[in-house]
């Protein structure tokens, strides 16, 4: 007896549907065919042990299962529970007429229980635009997949409730209750708690309104570790379909953990012992890196310059065309991955800002050296940070809070939207491309010749003058003006530190 059952496979952060055939013959023998992996052709003992404690048997006859594509690589322990489907209905074990209007995934453990999988998310969104009617697959995973409309998502324990549910037992759908507005709820960390540096709090409010790269320099203990973790909390609420899509990304990382729709940006700050694999993703079978974990959120980087140099260099592209493309002898994958890079950095391996007269600028310099310049072109806005005085310390008022900055940042980033409503890809100035500089980004007169003396007196490159005008657009949109005018056009040079003399070599 043929019998088909259906699960999914994924490829970067989009999901296939798997056929799995499993066909019952005279004889005896286990074949399993269609690309597996080794996960997948150890199944076979895992089947028959959860089977067996649950009251059915491994069929004593020849089985042939066909995964469907046959020339696609398969990976992973999710189609346990699949497989063992299959092999109940094509054995007769028991009666399931309809299994091929459902989608099921699953690993199983040898008492029957299921362990969760990865990918739920694209998978589910497969199969509801290829009509399936529900999709079983481990509790642990039903609210990511239940975040789809229009498909029933059974989420199960253990393989006797879906064997119950096609026995006239029925299992309740899950449900996701999706929150629309996620910007309501308070960070956990607030910018209230940040003593002085009212300066830098007005960089990172720029930085977040455009979603402009920042790089902080400045000695340890002067808060450049305590603004970058606070700036996620000044952006604004992710859409539904950003939230969508950096949900789909975690799914298929495994890094849900049980949770529905995420609702808040993503945060990521990974050690500067990181691999250039690990950053960007990659591997024998590709998994998203830590840019894409942050796509729609925040990368953190702290002390940039001890980060490995290849490692570094890797981030450029993806911080040009916001993707990553994975590519390997047979098969390519593209992750998304546009998200704001907030690096921090010491001025010096000392620590501090050196005096120039004893070689200390020369010092700074070739710590500086670590970091190329194609990277820090890449970085729209330089700030250094000085450590806080007494005074401020011991100010028992507290600043502003993170949600009037998000309120401002809000008002800016609508702004954006309308301006780049036509413009595909495009969602805030940042990611303004050179048509879109030329005709949102003019200049009058006396702001052009103050852009000119700039340029010829800092020798800035052709990449930093875009990056200015982008900052400049951004901190115009704040102001509410429509024009960019020349306190906007000198504010945004100044956020050009690395650029000045006593930097560079």
């Amino acid at each position: 007896m043929l019998t088909k059952v259906y699960g999914g496979a994924v490829a970067g952060v989009e999901a296939t549907t798997i056929t799995i055939e499993v066909n019952m013959d005279t004889g005896i023998g286990y074949h399993l065919v269609g690309l597996p992996d080794s996960a997948i052709k150890e199944s076979c003992f895992r089947i028959a042990a959860a089977l067996k404690n649950n009251q059915f048997s491994m069929p004593g006859r020849k089985i042939t299962i066909n995964m469907a594509p046959a020339d696609m690589r398969k990976e992973g322990s999710a189609f346990d529970l699949t497989i063992a489907m299959g092999i109940l209905v094509a054995s007769g074990q028991i009666e399931a007429p309809d299994i091929g209007r459902y989608l099921i995934m699953g690993e199983l453990s040898l008492d029957g229980q299921l362990q969760p999988i990865r990918g739920a998310l694209p998978i589910a969104i497969q199969a509801r635009d290829e009509g399936f009617l529900g999709f079983f697959l481990p509790m642990q995973n039903a609210a990511e997949a239940a975040v789809v409309d229009g498909l029933a998502v059974f989420g199960i324990k253990r393989l006797s409730e879906i064997t119950a549910h096609f026995g006239g037992e029925a299992v309740t759908p899950a449900v996701c209750e999706v929150t629309s507005d996620t910007g309501q709820s308070e960070p956990a960390l607030d910018f209230s708690d940040v003593k002085g540096q009212e300066s830098i709090k007005r960089c990172m409010e720029i930085a977040a309104a455009g979603g402009h790269n920042i790089i902080m320099i400045g000695p340890p203990g002067s808060g450049k570790t305590m603004l970058a973790k606070r700036l996620a909390g000044i952006l604004p609420p992710m859409t539904a379909a950003e939230a969508l899509e950096t949900t789909k990304i975690h799914s298929v990382a495994g890094k849900l953990r049980g949770g529905g729709l995420m609702v808040r940006r993503p945060f990521r700050s990974p050690h500067h012992t990181v691999s250039n694999v690990a950053l960007v993703g990659g591997g024998s079978y590709p998994q998203p890196g830590e840019i894409s974990m942050a796509h729609n959120g925040v990368l953190f980087l702290d002390e940039l310059p001890e980060f490995r140099r290849d490692v570094l260099e890797v981030l450029r592209q993806p911080l040009e065309d916001r993707e990553v493309t994975i590519s390997r002898a047979k098969f390519t994958v593209t992750y998304p991955s546009s998200f704001m890079l907030v690096a921090s950095m010491n001025p010096s391996p000392a620590g501090h800002f050196l005096e120039s007269g004893a070689g200390g600028s020369s010092e700074m310099q070739r710590y500086m050296g670590r970091i190329s310049g194609p990277l820090l072109d890449r970085i729209d806005i330089h700030i250094e940070v000085t450590p806080v005085p007494f005074e401020k310390l011991s100010e028992t008022r507290k600043s502003e809070s993170s949600r009037e900055i998000r309120d401002r940042v809000s008002r800016a980033r609508a702004l954006q939207a309308l301006r780049f409503e036509e413009c595909e890809r495009i969602n805030y100035n940042a990611q303004m491309t050179s048509r879109e500089i030329a005709a949102h980004c003019k200049l009058g007169g006396t702001s052009l010749q103050l852009l000119r003396a700039a340029m010829d007196k800092l020798g800035f490159s052709a990449r930093a003058y875009d990056r200015i005008l982008k900052v400049a657009r951004t901190i115009a949109d704040l102001h509410g003006s429509e024009n960019i005018d020349p306190e906007h056009i000198a504010e945004a040079i100044q956020y050009r530190s690395l650029d000045r003399e006593g930097w560079r070599g």
